[in-house]
């Protein structure tokens, strides 16, 4: 019998798999860095000779800011050594790792581990005797401080995750969204984001689009109040259109805002009024570090009107977007924005980089520092919208009050 026959040319296709998979569950770094943080204090003071005693104990209370390190140290480092993805998930399989299940459960742990951690943290603001990790009475105020940033951080990336879950048509992710919310007091969010910003994204109706010339810190409550005028009017619509009060138990926002309110009041029956101005300002710092990225996002892009008047449909080039690795494992692939746009309820591990969208010049967490600082912003950014538009800077989404200054600077008529 003769042997079968055999094509040389055929090559063994290695199938593909997703390399990022069990780094997904870096992302419960931040709701656990209170207690890495306290790891890591009680190390310091107890672990230590008697010779170096004095000096760990002196600088130990740095790891109550570890949120804060994370964030504008650690990730920007890892970013830069690790580089770009560069990996997107094959078409053919975009249903199967849709509903791999694993990916969402990755997602809904993180909020055990976030009330977790808040509840351990209000118990260290208002503890008299912390012997057990070797400090003598109470934290300090400027430990105090930089415990409530670590908090406001998780509360920061907890709306992220937030934003993944409600997006999502099961019920129980978008009550889960609000939960996440509720650290924050940032549930109007669920209502904005979904039917706001998506709609609106590109264009100068948005609050949550920042525009060419404008600065984080004129930005930042423009979007905050902006958000909150319209995710109230939004629901008040909705009711409206039900034809049930504007105040009602199934209006979104103030549900959202309940849950809040019954979170705060807990802690607060628990642990004294003493927490409240630490709860204050991780609430303020968390929402906060989600309106930078609000404004690295879309930072001056424009949808341009078609001859109806209309803006055209949402495409890459309307979002600002990096495949930096290390960042996009902790934020659940959101600096893949543009898919994101395209595609609202597609889940966070079947989003893809495009070649097309313009991209920024390093990661979300590396950005978010430069944007504090806006001549250092504009030097880096400013050029890159003006490229973006072939140097026709009448297509980018301008700041108005600075629109003439802008103008006349790139060369177009006022």
């Amino acid at each position: 019998m003769a042997n079968p026959t055999i094509d040389d040319h055929s090559v063994e296709v290695e199938p593909w798999r997703d390399k990022k998979r069990h780094l997904w569950l870096l992302g419960l770094v931040p709701p656990t860095a209170v207690f890495i943080a306290t790891g890591f204090v009680a190390l310091m003071n107890w672990g230590a000779d008697a010779a170096n005693a004095e000096w760990l104990r002196t600088v130990s209370p740095a790891w109550w800011w570890l949120g804060p390190i994370l964030i504008y140290g650690l990730l920007p480092i890892l970013d830069i050594f690790f580089g770009p993805d560069g990996q997107n998930p094959p078409e053919e399989l975009m249903e199967q790792l849709e509903n791999d299940k694993y990916y969402r459960y990755c997602t809904y742990v993180y909020i055990p581990f976030q009330l977790a951690s808040l509840v351990f943290a209000c118990y260290l603001w208002t503890a008299g005797d912390l012997s057990w990790l070797g400090i003598d009475g109470g934290l300090g105020l400027a430990s105090k401080i930089g415990l409530a940033f670590s908090v406001g951080a998780m509360g920061g990336i907890g709306i992220n995750t937030a934003h993944e879950l409600g997006h999502k048509k099961v019920d129980l992710e978008r009550w889960l969204s609000k939960i996440t919310l509720a650290q924050t007091f940032y549930g109007h969010f669920f209502i904005e984001h979904n039917r706001g910003h998506h709609v609106r994204v590109a264009t100068p109706e948005d609050p949550a689009t920042s525009r060419f010339g404008e600065s984080f810190w004129s930005f930042l409550p423009r979007s905050v109040f902006g958000s909150l005028k319209s995710a109230w009017e939004l629901e008040s619509s909705r009711m409206k259109r039900m034809e049930r009060p504007v105040f009602h138990p199934s209006n979104d926002v103030l549900n959202a805002w309940a849950m809040s309110v019954v979170l705060w009041a807990a802690l607060t029956a628990i642990f004294g009024w003493q927490i409240l101005p630490f709860m204050v300002l991780q609430a303020v710092y968390g929402f906060s570090l989600l309106e930078t990225v609000n404004y690295l996002e879309h930072y001056g892009l424009l949808r341009q009107k078609n001859e109806r008047g209309r803006y055209e449909r949402c495409t890459p080039e309307h979002s600002w977007n990096s495949d930096h690795i290390c960042t996009n494992i902790f934020l659940y692939h959101l600096q893949r924005h543009s898919d994101h746009h395209a595609n609202p309820t597609r889940r966070y591990q079947t989003l893809r980089s495009f070649e097309e969208a313009p991209n920024l010049p390093s990661g979300y967490a590396s950005m978010i520092t430069v944007a504090y600082f806006p001549p250092i912003w504009r030097k880096i950014m400013d050029h890159r919208v003006v490229e973006h538009y072939d140097g026709d800077i009448t297509k980018a989404n301008i700041q108005p009050s600075r629109e003439k200054k802008i103008l006349a600077k790139y060369g177009a008529d006022a």
